[in-house]
This record gives C-alpha cells, structure tokens and sequence, in this order.
C-alpha cells in the first residue's frame, strides 16, 4: 500500500525514499522491535523506528535488520530488489566516485541534516536524509540528522557481515562499510528490476 518517489540517475531507477513495508511480498508480518536487548540478541526480520518514534518513521522512513534483506519471501516491492554492493558502485561512479557522490545525493540545507551538510545539492535527486541508525552498541539508536547508511544484499566474501554505504553531515563522501548483520538497522532504498 505504500507509494515512492523514484528517480533515474544514469541508467538506474531508484526509489528516491527510504523503504517502509511492514511485510513481505508474500503478506507475513515483519516484526518491530523496540526492547534495545531484543533487537540486539534478535535472529529473526525486524524493523523499527528511529528512537521507536513513528514521526520519525513520516520522515526517514523504517530501519531493518539483515535478516530482512537475507529472507526469501521478499522484502522489496515487486519489480524492485534491494541493490547489490555492484549496484552501489554504478551510482556512486556515475556521480564522480566516492569522494563528491555523497554531496549528490544529499538532501539540501540544514532542515534535518545538522551543520555542515557539506557539499550537498542533490544534483541527483536521490535526497538522503540523515535518519541515523540503530547500532551496535546493544541495539541502541545513533547519530540522527548526522548521517545515514544503506543495506545492500551483498555479504562481505570473507565472512558474514553485510556491505553497506554511509552518507554524512561532514563530508561529501560516501563510505563502504561492513557492519554486524544481526545487531545493526540501516535504511533500505530499493532499485528497479
């Protein structure tokens, strides 16, 4: 039942909002959590709100676990997948690389993202918002309106930690990251099959 914005950069459509199902393709329930401990010893699909708050879920969108994502009844909309690491790179390539693709896909100003938001335009339209995420630090919530990271479907090759991509207030840059698949929830933008 939900709708998204969508944007083509290059020669990828994607969802220009943050995912936010509360079921799989097939109709079960994903569960939310919001006991810090929970969420933390959980190896099950889970998905919450920022600080468990549902205003923040209006603006950001909802966080998931890896568990989602690594589920074979399918989190994305259909005609939609959640983008591979390979995925990732072709957008950040198309925007100049690592290093100014971030300021790209940044939304403007200083509405939810604290100061500097450097360099951010969203010449690209795939306006990030800075929603933070829940971390590794018992399952507790981190760094709203400071950053943002992305689940992608791809596990690191040499062991079981999924990749993700980080966009911040302070840099223009986008990072490659490697996190806890069980204890950490980052936002999810779907691209089109």
């Amino acid at each position: 039942g939900n709708t998204y914005k969508t944007i083509k950069i290059g020669n990828q459509i994607w969802m220009a909002e943050n995912l936010r199902v509360t079921h799989f393709l097939n109709g079960d329930s994903i569960p939310e959590i919001k006991v810090d401990s929970i969420w933390n010893d959980a190896v099950v699909p889970a998905w919450c709100y920022y600080d468990n708050d549902p205003a923040n879920g209006k603006i950001y969108g909802k966080l998931y676990n890896w568990y989602c994502v690594d589920d074979s009844r399918g989190l994305a909309p259909e005609g939609w997948h959640i983008p591979t690491d390979r995925e990732w790179q072709v957008l950040i390539d198309y925007l100049g690389g690592e290093y100014v693709a971030g300021g790209k896909m940044k939304e403007e100003g200083l509405t939810h993202w604290k100061a500097p938001n450097k360099d951010a335009t969203n010449s690209s339209g795939f306006s990030a918002l800075p929603g933070g995420y829940r971390g590794y630090f018992k399952g507790t919530f981190l760094n709203i309106r400071v950053n943002t990271y992305f689940l992608s479907s791809t596990l690191v090759s040499t062991g079981d930690r999924p990749i993700s991509r980080g966009i911040f207030s302070g840099s223009s840059k986008v990072s490659r990251d490697f996190f806890n698949q069980n204890q950490d929830g980052f936002y999810i933008r779907c691209i089109k099959d």
